[in-house]
């Protein structure tokens, strides 16, 4: 009969999330993460495998926690295009938030890992696929509705939005200025129908 845990195995893993997402993958020793879990090397690989497999783990935990619970909360309870300027609402208002400058880890394993590792290369391409199919649905219904244009293919403006998310993204680890992001972000969400220049202006109203 396998024995129970000694630890707590979620909060273990969330821990390890938080270093690997703060330190990166490479930087990050067994050492260092059994002490960051609070719990032993020996315990760490008896519940987790190795640090690779970890890894994978945390991953895939941070995208649930996310990604996916954001698209859950905003396409299922928002109009189309709202559900969009939803999204990049929160990751703008999560960057700059955030003092430590982690920046999203699915971007960070995709910068340091994807390009040299096959495996890791196929599972965050199947993430940002998954990011790409909730925003072609997103404008798929918006076109479908007449909120959002069809002077272009739904598919291209869900590229676009995926590609400026993930610049958003890596600009918020350099320099994550409000003004800056949602300057950066308020074109392209633009070109979908929201309506900048009035946020804007309820923006200022609630200031003065």
């Amino acid at each position: 009969m396998a024995r129970p845990r000694e630890f707590d195995e979620e909060a273990a893993l969330d821990a390890a999330t938080a270093h690997f997402w703060s330190h990166g993958y490479e930087a990050t020793s067994v050492r260092d993460l059994a002490t960051s879990m609070g719990i032993t090397s020996a315990s760490l690989y008896n519940a987790f495998g190795d640090k690779r497999g970890l890894y994978e783990r945390a991953l895939e935990r941070y995208v649930e926690r996310g990604f996916r619970e954001r698209v859950r909360r905003f396409e299922h309870h928002l109009p189309p295009r709202e559900a969009i300027a939803a999204f990049f609402a929160e990751i703008i208002e999560l960057s700059v938030s955030d003092p430590h400058r982690k920046g999203c880890l699915i971007v960070n394993s995709a910068m340091e890992l994807a390009p040299h590792d096959k495996d890791f290369h196929r599972v965050l391409n199947g993430v940002l696929k998954d990011m790409q199919a909730f925003f072609l649905r997103c404008v798929s219904a918006g076109q479908k509705d007449g909120s959002i244009a069809s002077s272009l293919p739904a598919d291209d403006i869900a590229k676009m939005l995926l590609a400026s998310l993930m610049g958003l993204r890596v600009l918020a680890r350099v320099n994550p200025q409000r003004a800056l992001l949602e300057g950066a972000a308020r074109p392209v969400l633009a070109m979908i129908g929201v309506d900048t220049q009035t946020k804007r202006a309820d923006k200022r109203r609630k200031k003065a």
